[in-house]
């Protein structure tokens, strides 16, 4: 048994927010279903409520117990691949629109919050990516060059400047983006619901969609105890916690579970040496670790956790090694929560967008950048729903391609990540 209750994650929803979502639009058509209620869900229904549509939202649990809601809330731009890549990938038209969609992520979601003045802690001081060997230095050097090229706000850092700025030990220097910040997950969830149904979207919880259909030139949705909803559109916003509603959707995906810890709050000697201006960090390792602070003070650190559910409080004690060989101030400092939650990868590392059949859509795959990624996407996904114009998509339109032998995967990649953690071992 864990000792602390399960998932008990540092995040808070706002207190004026009762939380009481569970209406089903009264029209026997609306022009959107949208099977999900993460932050791509709900943003892509708020856009699309003020484009004039009519929109349901269907969830399959509780608003905010998916990853949308127990993420690390660091809100980073960009995608794993930088300018250079993207281009030589996608090509120089759509590379150039993707790389220029994916620096304004951040923006989107802090001006989101800003212009609503939404109940959501944030702090926007800035992302730094810590390298621990020379070698990732030289990458982060790269990705420097490339974003400083496109106007980036951004700044290679050495390793005094990192220890000064994070007040962790062990890295050789890095790169420090100014476009990002942290924010409260949760909180963030629960105010893009509150603005969606002040635009009248209809938001029904704990209540699982188990077919969709067509249906006389749209599509029919029906949820548990056999209630249905008939839609123009449908967006299916389900990412890593995709199942068997779209054929094919769950088995082109690798999902991963993210676990995270949160310190007891931090004593006030310790606020001028451990982030103190507030920057949320990643590093360079096979297998990295994030942290941060939280709105309360606490150190929140997360990396990747077992691909089965945990057994135990155990089952995190890898993030506490990290915790103290980060900061060894902290050893014997409380671990007051632990949690996890599902990510979804893709084979080639970027975000995928599908219509399978003319009205359909999904996008799947964050590796990482969801929180800010899944709020922008919001806009364009709900523009091309309301006009039909492929051309205000920011993502090309690919098929969905199952991954072979995809019930073996997951073997692979916990091999994988074996191995990967024991050679940043041998790294130290």
């Amino acid at each position: 048994m864990i000792e602390e209750p399960a998932n008990l994650s540092v995040w808070r929803k706002p207190e004026a927010i009762s939380g009481d979502f569970g209406s089903v639009a009264a029209q026997a058509t609306v022009d959107l279903v949208v099977v999900g209620a993460g932050i791509q869900g709900l943003s892509a229904a708020l856009h699309a409520a003020r484009r004039g549509l009519s929109v349901q939202v269907i969830e399959a649990a509780s608003l905010g117990e998916g990853a949308s809601g127990l993420n690390g809330g660091q809100v980073i731009p960009g995608l794993k691949f930088d300018p250079e890549a993207l281009v030589a990938m996608l090509g120089r038209e759509r590379g150039a629109r993707l790389t220029e969609f994916s620096a304004g992520t951040a923006d989107a979601l802090f001006d989101l919050i800003s212009d609503e003045k939404l109940d959501v802690p944030h702090c926007r001081t800035g992302w730094i990516q810590a390298a621990h060997t020379e070698t990732a230095m030289a990458a982060v050097a790269q990705r420097n060059r490339q974003w400083r090229a496109h106007g980036a706000d951004v700044t290679l850092l050495n390793d005094a400047e990192v220890a000064l700025l994070t007040g962790a030990k062990g890295y050789r220097g890095g790169w420090l983006d100014r476009r990002a910040g942290t924010i409260d997950p949760l909180a963030f969830v629960f105010e893009l619901a509150r603005l969606a149904v002040d635009q009248g979207v209809g938001i029904v919880c704990n209540q699982r969609a188990t077919s969709l259909r067509r249906d006389d030139g749209g599509w029919r949705i029906t949820m548990a105890g056999d209630r249905e909803v008939r839609a123009t559109k449908v967006l299916v916003a389900t990412n890593a916690y995709s199942d068997a509603l779209v054929p094919g959707l769950a088995q082109s995906l690798v999902w991963l579970h993210s676990f995270q810890i949160a310190t007891a709050p931090l004593p006030a000697s310790l606020d001028d040496i451990i982030l103190p201006h507030g920057q949320a960090v990643s590093d360079s390792r096979r297998i990295l670790v994030y942290f941060r602070k939280s709105p309360d003070n606490r150190l929140v650190l997360g990396g990747r956790g077992p691909m089965r559910a945990p057994a135990g409080p155990q089952d995190w004690q890898h993030l506490e090694r990290a915790l103290t060989r980060l900061y060894q101030v902290l050893e014997g400092h409380p671990i007051e929560r632990r949690w996890f939650g599902r990510v979804a990868m893709t084979v080639d590392s970027l975000p995928h967008l599908h219509e399978p059949e003319p009205g359909l859509l999904m996008v799947a795959g964050c590796q990482g950048r969801g929180v800010g990624l899944m709020a922008a996407l919001g806009a364009p996904l709900a523009d091309y729903i309301a006009s039909g114009d492929p051309s205000l998509l920011p993502l090309p339109v690919s098929p969905i391609r199952p991954i072979p032998l995809h019930r073996f995967r997951r073997v692979g990649v916990a091999a994988r990540i074996a191995w990967s953690r024991m050679l940043d071992g041998m790294e130290r």
